[in-house]
């Protein structure tokens, strides 16, 4: 794997701590029954499940394009998956800050970057995984 990218997957372990502190900031919204409002409660669990899913599924891409072969350039598509990782939980989390909320504020327009990040990504990927199966092929 490139140096670069081992860097990114060490640092992408790393933001698995912030992910289980906010594991720990939704208990305690139901636990304690912190005043936050329905659609917050909701955006927040997204937020939160997104995160952890996206790190996973980046780092699997990540480590896939470099097990099979793909070659250098089509490898950062999975730092893409990875940057998803940031923008769909960002749209939810950041879209609902504020006292009691009603709907989503413009910082919503992060889940759509992200939406688009990942599904570019993930095209990518694929693509190179499959290009480096069939070349395997012979």
């Amino acid at each position: 794997m490139d140096p670069i990218l081992t860097i990114v997957a060490g640092a992408t372990i790393l933001t698995v701590i912030g992910i289980m502190s906010g594991g720990a900031f939704l208990l305690r919204i139901a636990t304690r029954g912190l005043p936050f409002n329905g659609l917050q409660k909701t955006f927040f669990r997204a937020g939160h499940a997104h995160a952890g899913v996206l790190v996973i599924l980046g780092l699997v891409s990540l480590l896939l394009v470099s097990a099979v072969g793909v070659p250098m350039p089509w490898q950062w598509a999975s730092v893409g998956v990875l940057a998803s990782a940031l923008l769909l939980p960002g749209g939810f989390f950041l879209s609902v800050l504020g006292r009691d909320p009603q709907r989503p504020g413009r910082a919503i327009a992060l889940l759509w970057a992200g939406v688009v990040v990942l599904a570019a990504s993930l095209l990518a990927v694929g693509i190179g995984v499959i290009v480096a199966g069939a070349s395997a092929l012979g």
